[in-house]
């Protein structure tokens, strides 16, 4: 167990760091993104106000010395940041070139292009620049901006940057450790409720601790604590069944066992007694056979998918009440219409009505009737079982299809095992059908068998 709490934690701790390394690299390129657009938009925004001065100047036509002071006495142009250079190519210029301050200083050492972004240079003891032109009348525009305040802003929003990531990055994993423990705190009391529950195997109706925070273990208790209700559920009827399986077989075993005894003790002086020994052994043995048949057929529904078809439920009923009313003293009256279809799986849903018609003929007098009635409602089709034998009181109707369940007034009286409604139960289920008990008027019982239309 130790080994195992290590290698998880292990496994943690490796899902934990690389949850780190995927944030850092978020945060890093969110950074690296952030300034590069911060650093873009400056630069656009000193274009935009080189374009401004180049058309100033292409408006004007600098072709004399009148033009260039009237130029520069109307301009807005900053010359400690901006340098022009007017060159006059046409014939009959006087004046081939015009500076404005520091200009001519600043060409004597070319400015070195930097080629990955159009215009931009760096001059060793100015900075970086932006170089535009423009030409108009056969005169030569040059302009060369200073960027010293828009790398000064950049530089400030890279350092504020690099704090907030340094910041970040410093908090983050004491904040994601905040973050798993908070999560993994309940999970980790939960795998221990769960293990010290499964040591007990279900025994007691033991539930995991649900706690407040966070909604998604929260949900994740409460359906384990569903999944165990309903398994410690399913246990105890499992007892149940095995303790009410043992007493029903303990019983014919017992009476075959007095009778063998009461064989070997007065067989030899009393001979008449072994024929009617002999006549209990087999009808309990007959008891016990039906009951291990009816055990083994649910054993088997537990566990079986059934094929569901369309077929002629009103001929299939004909056929069976046909065989039957050959077996039962009662008189079997049916209303039953014709070609009437169901989908479901013929052979379980005969064997769930012979049940039926058995526990009818069983609970009622022998010259009452029994009627069977075929009908369709709505987007239903039921088919009701009635008799007019002694009823089923409210109290026993919550029971009767419990397995081994029989009423306290005809234990005994009435041969049985309490597992033929359990079955038709468990058939009906896989048949996707209802089964309902009510009162018959004036007396008996109906059992209404309702299957849902859907084609």
């Amino acid at each position: 167990m130790k080994a195992k709490i290590k290698k998880e934690q292990k496994s943690d701790s490796i899902m934990l760091r690389s949850f780190l390394l995927l944030i850092t690299a978020i945060i890093v390129s969110f950074s690296i993104i952030t300034v590069v657009a911060v650093g873009h938009q400056l630069l656009e925004t000193s274009r935009a106000t080189s374009d401004n001065i180049i058309k100033s100047l292409e408006r004007t036509v600098i072709d004399s010395d009148h033009d260039w002071k009237q130029w520069r006495f109307n301009s807005t142009l900053n010359t400690s940041t901006s340098y022009v250079h007017v060159r006059n190519i046409r014939r009959h210029a006087k004046t081939r070139n015009y500076y404005s301050p520091d200009a001519k200083s600043l060409l004597k050492i070319k400015p070195q292009n930097l080629f990955l972004i159009h215009g931009l240079y760096y001059r060793p003891k100015i900075g970086f620049l932006l170089y535009n032109t423009g030409h108009a009348k056969g005169i030569k525009y040059s302009l060369w901006i200073k960027l010293d305040s828009q790398v000064e802003i950049l530089e400030r929003v890279i350092i504020i940057t690099a704090i907030v990531l340094v910041l970040t990055l410093l908090t983050l994993p004491l904040y994601i450790r905040l973050i798993a423990q908070r999560l993994t705190g309940p999970l980790s009391q939960l795998t221990k409720s769960a293990e010290a529950i499964s040591v007990k195997k279900i025994q007691t109706a033991d539930k995991l601790p649900i706690p407040e925070a966070p909604t998604e273990v929260k949900q994740l208790a409460t359906s384990f604590n569903r999944l165990l209700t309903s398994l410690y559920d399913k246990t105890e009827k499992e007892k149940i069944f095995v303790s009410n399986a043992a007493h029903e077989l303990r019983t014919p075993i017992a009476t075959i066992q007095s009778h063998v005894q009461l064989i070997q003790r007065h067989g030899h002086d009393h001979p008449e007694i072994v024929y009617d020994s002999l006549d209990y052994v087999y009808q309990e043995a007959a008891q016990m056979t039906k009951l291990i048949e009816e055990l083994l057929t649910l054993s088997r529904t537990d566990k079986m998918t059934l094929i569901l078809q369309k077929y002629d439920i009103s001929q299939s009923l004909q056929k069976l009440i046909k065989e039957l009313n050959l077996l039962f003293p009662q008189q079997i009256i049916t209303h039953i219409p014709t070609k009437m279809i169901v989908k479901g799986h013929q052979k379980s849903i005969e064997q769930i009505l012979i049940i039926l018609l058995n526990n009818a003929s069983k609970y009622s007098p022998k010259n009452s009737v029994i009627e069977v009635t075929l009908e369709k409602n709505d987007n239903k089709l039921i088919i009701k079982v009635a008799d007019h034998g002694r009823g089923i009181t409210e109290q026993d109707k919550k029971h009767i299809f419990e397995r081994f369940y029989r009423a306290d007034d005809i234990r005994g009286s009435i041969t049985g095992t309490g597992l033929g409604l359990a079955i038709a139960q468990q058939l009906t289920l896989l048949n996707h059908a209802t089964l309902r008990v009510a009162n018959n008027q004036t007396q008996g019982t109906v059992f209404s068998l309702e299957f849902k239309i859907s084609f």
